[in-house]
Order: structure tokens, then C-alpha cells, then sequence
């Protein structure tokens, strides 16, 4: 990993500046779930993971109360992360179905994983300051995949925020519309594909299917030459 990177990782870590975040952080790798109550999570700010000569990131909005905070991997050891790396590992870019554990020798094909904020809120629902304090690590994540065309963002509060980092960066005034499936072309040249959040709700809805994340991410290695 690149040492630029790989600090930035230990920064992400060690980070406590939201309390609120630690706090819940802390009450739920204590409490824990029944069918987890036997293990050690790992119980602080999640960081991104993948290949640093990525040309395509996958960005959610926050790491799971008992999936990447539990496991210290983003979109690991949850049901949405479960539906995610079924498609990745589909269309070639994860060499395994499953994202289980830090140690389970997952390894992605020019792709990057990460989340707009590194630590579970409660609800799910970040504030604004949160997001403002995490906004750094995001854009210095971001930074350091020289070779980054596409960025996929997973749900529509992803979407706004990522969008919202770029604007502010480029003084962008256009308007970004959600939409399953669709391209924005950012002035630097990325590319930003928007996507429906895999979560269980949206799948059982039928809001998003297997089919139609496999063909979004079939687009997106299009997109990013790989």
C-alpha cells in the first residue's frame, strides 16, 4: 500500500472528532448482536480498502452497525455487502462471492471500496457536521488513485454527498439528478455512475435486482477500461 495511504488509513483509525459517533461506536461493539455476541468487533472508523492503481471506487454512505464495524471492513459481514461482492464477483471484479473478514484473502481487479463517512451513525442518519468532518479523509482517499476514471456511489445520500465534495471542489453550479444507471461527467474528467443502495429493503422491494447490479457494474469497467 502506499505510505500516503496507508497513513491516511492509521489517521482514519485513530480518529475520535465526532462524539456522538464514538459513543454509538462504542455501544454497539459492546452490546453486539446475539448471533455475534462471541466476537471481538472491530469497534472503530472504518477505511477504505482495495487496489491503489484503482480506476473504479464504490462508494457508500457509512459502514454498517454490524458489518464493517463489527468486521473493520466496509460493506463486510452484512447483507447489503453479501448482495454487492455476489455482483462484483460476477462481472470479475472481486475474486470471491463472499466478503467475510479482514483475513479472508479478498482481492479486488482496479477497484476501490469506500464509505463517504468512516463511522456507523445511529440510524444510519449522519449530520451535517459529520460528513464536514469526514469530507477530508474522503477527498484525500480519492486523491491518491492516480488512475481513478469511474466513481460508483450506492444510494442516494451517497450520491448527494459525493456530488456536494465535488461541487464545492470545482464550484460547480448544474444541478446531479439521482438516477439507477445514469452518468455524470464531472470536470476533471471522472466519471460519476449512480446506483440504488443494495440494502436488503431495496432488494426485497425489488427497487434493485441482481441483474440489474451486475449490468450497472458491467457498465462501469466499460466505462473505466478495465
Amino acid at each position: 500500500m502506499d505510505i500516503r495511504l496507508n497513513n491516511l488509513n492509521k489517521t482514519i483509525v485513530n480518529c475520535k472528532k465526532c462524539p456522538r459517533l464514538v459513543k454509538f461506536i462504542n455501544k454497539v461493539s459492546t452490546i453486539k448482536r446475539k448471533q455475534n455476541i462471541n466476537e471481538i468487533y472491530w469497534g472503530k472508523p472504518v477505511p477504505g480498502f482495495g487496489n491503489l492503481n484503482s480506476k473504479l471506487a464504490i462508494i457508500g454512505l457509512a459502514p454498517a452497525a454490524h458489518g464493517g464495524t463489527r468486521t473493520g471492513r466496509a460493506f463486510t459481514g452484512d447483507k447489503s455487502g453479501d448482495f454487492l461482492f455476489k455482483c462484483l464477483h460476477e462481472v470479475e471484479i472481486s475474486n470471491s462471492p463472499y466478503s467475510k473478514n479482514l483475513n479472508d484473502n479478498l482481492k479486488l481487479k482496479s477497484t476501490y471500496i469506500t464509505n463517504i463517512l468512516k463511522c456507523v451513525p445511529p440510524e444510519d442518519k449522519p449530520l451535517s457536521n459529520e460528513i464536514s468532518n469526514c469530507s477530508n479523509f474522503f477527498d484525500e482517499e480519492i486523491l491518491s488513485l492516480k488512475k481513478l476514471r469511474v466513481i460508483v456511489t450506492l444510494g442516494k445520500v451517497a450520491f448527494d454527498n459525493c456530488i456536494k465534495l465535488y461541487k464545492q471542489k470545482f464550484g460547480i453550479k448544474q444541478k446531479f439528478i439521482f438516477k439507477h444507471g445514469k452518468t455524470h461527467l464531472l470536470p476533471n474528467g471522472l466519471i460519476i455512475l449512480s446506483s440504488y443502495h443494495p440494502s436488503p429493503r431495496n432488494v426485497n422491494t425489488k427497487l434493485i435486482s441482481n441483474k440489474m447490479m451486475i449490468d450497472l457494474f458491467k457498465k462501469a469497467k466499460r466505462l473505466a477500461k478495465f
